[in-house]
């Protein structure tokens, strides 16, 4: 609650508030326990608060019950013990609603949110795919070479053709970018066409979410408070986790540094926060480090909510300065030893027993230490949390319906479209190669064409030459005979006798020869 522009979490034994200052907010934060003991009220209480001051707020809502903060909530028995108990009446607590935005990955439960592959980039979506060091090496250059071309990576189909256009031409891109093992780029186009199976897909696309568009206020002047409906999204943790990531990044990337504010400008709050660590690298667990310690100097607050702090690296939890650490149980060596350091992490209250109290928290206590006005943490402090002014249970999907249909944000991101990228622009160019290749098919059939009709015309001219040869040399003889005949009867006339026909004919003959040997040689 809002209380004293102060951040009011919890009363201790004494009766005392115990609050978060506004300008140690963005410090971030760690909300942990077992399992029923009141994180997700803890976590109500908190993201109220923040809506109260103008500060929009992103929340997971992973087992549904935090949409009820739309509605106001329901005076009981209960209620009204808690609101004598705490004071709450004096300090002006009211039932009341938050404006809400809805929104899901799936697009069922709230409005469709997605970013493009290109915005994600190699190294998360590598942890979604599931990817081994060389697949995930392989994967960043092909990321290397569509920026080198130009080609923009939007959705899953476009990844799938860029993979396909480098693992064609890899030989003419392995003395730039290395080898890219065929082996390789195959298994990455099998684990994207799995994630298109698994519905995941539709993550990727446009419209794609403008992180800008939560930085907004509602009525009143209340801070939006934006719920990412994670029911079934928590079935794959590798896309819930990668998600979260990549806000993180997006937020980093696009904010300004402000330095010091007197509140944040906004804050998340990352449920089931084990599973943002699990499976990752060390080159990504650096990453996650390195936002977390510098996205507070541009006014963004994290808080990780899980069950137990030890599910958070110590890098990280080194970065948390408030903390609110619900009831942990040690049923085993290795939980006694997790409480243990949970206990140690807390600055000793010499009042009570860390470590025996965490034992023993009932639902709705915690024990808390936030920072002080230097920056130091405060002792440890065994409270009882508030209860939240919103509704605590879940809402009716018609409500959902009219809130996500009622949001201003809606008509923005409700229908996908596909812009001109990777797949297209390498799909017209196969059309063009194609074509192409048609064309130069077309040209040497044309001249193989040409050519064999040269050849046969060749051939024919060469079959008349020879024919009108032999016609010229059968004429030839027909006159050469017909001289020899004229010759020989002269000559017989002469002479006379056998002898003298005998004689003009050979004459005749030899003479001819002679002649049509000269005019007629080839």
């Amino acid at each position: 609650m809002y209380n004293e522009e102060k951040i009011w979490v919890a009363n201790n034994e004494q009766g005392e508030k115990i609050s978060i200052l506004p300008r140690m907010a963005n410090r971030h934060g760690l909300i942990a326990g077992a399992t029923g003991t009141g994180k997700t009220i803890t976590l109500k209480v908190l993201a109220e608060s923040f809506s109260d001051m103008g500060v929009p707020v992103f929340l997971a809502d992973v087992k549904g019950d935090l949409a009820g903060m739309m509605a106001p909530g329901e005076d009981s028995a209960d209620m009204q013990e808690r609101i004598a108990r705490f004071g709450l009446a004096e300090a002006g607590f009211t039932y009341q609603k938050y404006p809400v935005t809805f929104w899901d990955i799936y697009g069922e439960k709230g409005i469709q949110l997605r970013t493009t592959v290109t915005e994600i980039g190699p190294l998360l979506l590598a942890r979604i795919l599931g990817l081994n060091d060389l697949q995930s090496n392989i994967l960043s250059v092909v990321f290397k070479i569509a920026d080198d071309e130009g080609l923009l990576l939007v959705d899953t189909k476009d990844l799938k053709a860029m993979l396909n256009y480098v693992n064609e031409n890899h030989k003419q891109f392995e003395m730039e970018y290395g080898r890219i093992a065929p082996a390789s780029v195959s298994a990455i186009i099998r684990a994207i066409v799995a994630l298109e199976t698994a519905g995941a897909d539709m993550f990727f696309g446009e419209t794609a979410l403008n992180i800008n568009d939560w930085l907004t206020v509602g009525e009143g002047g209340k801070g939006m408070i934006n719920i990412l409906d994670s029911e079934s999204l928590i079935n794959n943790g590798k896309l819930y986790s990668t998600f979260l990531l990549w806000m993180l990044s997006e937020l980093f990337e696009s904010m300004p540094e402000v330095g010091d504010m007197e509140k944040p400008k906004m804050v998340f709050f990352f449920d089931e926060a084990h599973l943002l660590f699990n499976d990752a690298s060390r080159l990504l667990l650096d990453k996650i480090e390195q936002v977390v310690k510098l996205i507070r100097s541009k006014g963004i607050g994290i808080y990780f909510c899980t069950q137990n702090p030890k599910d958070v690296p110590d890098s990280v939890l080194a970065q948390l300065g408030n903390k609110i650490q619900h009831g942990l149980h040690a049923y085993t060596p290795a939980d006694q030893r997790a409480v243990k350091a949970a206990a140690d992490s807390f600055r000793v209250n010499p009042a009570f027993d860390t470590y025996e109290t965490l034992l023993v928290l009932g639902t709705g206590e915690a024990v808390v230490s936030f920072l002080q006005e230097d920056g130091t943490p405060g002792i440890a402090e065994k409270v009882a949390v508030l209860p939240p002014q919103s509704r605590m249970g879940a809402i009716t999907e018609t409500e959902r319906d009219q809130s996500v249909r009622g949001s201003l944000l809606y008509s923005k991101y409700a229908n996908a479209y596909d812009p001109d990228s990777a797949y297209e622009f390498l799909a017209r160019r196969g059309v063009e190669l194609a074509a192409a290749a048609e064309e130069e098919k077309k040209r040497l059939e044309e001249e193989k064409l040409l050519e064999k009709e040269r050849r046969e015309q060749e051939k024919l001219q060469e079959s008349e030459e020879r024919k009108r040869r032999r016609a010229m040399k059968s004429t030839g003889s027909t006159v050469a005979g017909t001289i020899g005949r004229e010759i020989g009867k002269v000559a017989g006339g002469a002479v006379g006798g056998r002898f003298g026909k005998t004689l003009g004919g050979n004459l005749g003959a030899s003479l001819f020869r002679g002649v049509l040997g000269t005019l007629f040689k080839d």
